[in-house]
């Protein structure tokens, strides 16, 4: 017969044994967590980047410059800030957000969780997408040069050059890279919505008469448009180049992407007209510009509202197509506007150095 003791002993190597078996399995659990935050999810992250004063100052190379400079004209002096904001993306095709960056940002309000291929469309590389980033952020700035110099009644020309021609599409083998085109159907042609018009009123049913430089000898070709969802097109990717009468440098490291053209368009009126737009507030802004001042919708608007309220921006200048994400998704302490143009971000920037009342402005 076993005493007491024997009992209690075998009891106490059972608790022993069941103890050992629960912290095993629960080290188990936390390796597999702690692992599993460190794994690839298959989903990007974005979220609010850099801010920069585009009336401030930046490193280009070890020095200080300004960020935007006019240096053959007069500029004035500038108070307070017009802030262009960036959206950083977490993850690419080569390493995806870990699980663990997924989760922090489901529960953190400024962070959006995409889909890789909304981000990273497939068949287009990382260094693919930087350097279209990077044109659209070169094209946004001479856009932006145009804007303010509309606004300045200030002229410059513009003309139309190829850049590609689709394969197999109608302009294949006839137009090349840097041609320049000059004329459709004896129309001239000095911006892209030109080339639109000319190709609509030229139909699909005949051959639409093209002058074209090429290496500075006119050459008179001949295509015929087909149809497309946006109209008649032949098969052709083009640009548009400016000439302006004096040079304006943004000079911006790292940052690419066209939603900044806004923003740089008021820099520059603001530094070559006296006074002050801002009236020494700050205002952060975003959107994409034409030549002709019309403000775009852009990506990652929420990002970049938390962004300004981050950088201390009191007031926040949207594009009214970006309406419906602001909605509900406003930081605490900031202003937001809806703009459709550059004349009405001017409004409000003048309502606000004038301390007049923005109640009557539109918002989303």
């Amino acid at each position: 017969m076993a005493n007491y003791s024997d009992y209690e002993a075998e009891e106490r190597g059972v608790r022993l044994g069941r103890g050992w078996i629960t912290w095993f399995v629960g080290a188990l659990v936390i390796v597999g967590l702690v692992a599993l935050g460190y794994t690839p999810s298959g989903y990007v992250v974005e979220k609010p980047g850099d801010t920069y004063d585009t009336l401030g100052t930046v490193e280009v190379d070890g020095d200080t410059v300004p960020l935007v400079d006019v240096p053959m004209e007069e500029t004035y002096p500038t108070t307070g800030s017009l802030s262009m904001l960036t959206v950083i993306t977490v993850g690419d095709r080569d390493k995806t957000a870990s699980w663990g960056t997924v989760a922090v940002s489901w529960l953190t309000k400024s962070h959006d969780i995409l889909p890789l291929d909304e981000v990273y469309p497939a068949g287009i590389t990382t260094s693919q997408r930087a350097e279209i980033s990077q044109a659209q952020m070169s094209m946004s700035q001479q856009r932006a040069v145009a804007a303010a110099l509309t606004v300045l009644g200030d002229e410059y020309t513009t003309t139309v050059s190829v850049v590609g021609t689709v394969d197999d599409g109608p302009s294949a083998g006839v137009l090349e890279p840097g041609d320049f085109i000059e004329s459709i159907n004896e129309k001239p042609i000095d911006d892209i919505s030109a080339v639109r018009k000319a190709l609509e009123a030229n139909g699909l049913d005949k051959p639409a008469k093209l002058t074209v430089n090429r290496a500075g000898v006119e050459e008179e070709v001949e295509i015929t448009p087909i149809a497309s969802d946006s109209g008649p097109v032949i098969g052709v990717e083009i640009d548009e180049n400016y000439d302006f009468p004096f040079d304006v440098l943004i000079q911006l490291e790292g940052v690419g992407g066209p939603s900044a053209g806004q923003i740089f368009a008021l820099a520059i009126i603001d530094k070559l007209t006296p006074g002050s737009l801002t009236g020494g507030t700050n205002v952060a802004g975003t959107g994409t510009i034409t030549e002709d001042g019309i403000v775009g919708p852009i990506g990652g608007i929420r990002q970049k509202m938390y962004g300004a309220q981050d950088a201390g921006a009191e007031y926040f200048l949207a594009p009214a197509a970006n309406c419906p994400e602001v909605v509900g998704e406003i930081p605490d302490g900031l202003e937001v506007f809806a703009v459709e143009t550059l004349a009405d971000s001017l409004t409000v920037l003048n309502t606000l150095s004038t301390g007049a009342s923005t109640a009557l402005l539109p918002r989303c």
